[in-house]
């Protein structure tokens, strides 16, 4: 039990790390788009999202956030929350 506890507990820090260079490196890219006059187009089906809100369909918007960006569902779902803001 005390080896699955420890696995379980170096599988999280090593996540975690994952996340925070991932989340360096996004602030990067995107520092780096800024400089060169660079802006990120967004996908034509985030009007369809917006539209999905604008019904009352949050959990249609979470599909089509999912198909669109490939995104798990907590993370889809804290992005259309985002978007309904």
């Amino acid at each position: 039990m005390l080896g699955v506890a420890m696995l379980a507990s170096a599988s999280d820090r090593r996540s975690k790390t994952l996340e925070r260079r991932l989340q360096h490196l996004e602030r990067k890219t995107d520092l780096l788009l800024a400089h060169a006059g660079i802006e990120e187009t967004e996908d034509a089906r985030m009007a369809e999202i917006d539209q999905l809100l604008l019904q009352g369909k949050k959990i249609q918007a979470i599909k089509v956030h999912r198909e669109v960006t490939g995104s798990g569902l907590a993370e889809a779902k804290e992005a259309v929350e985002r978007r309904m803001r």
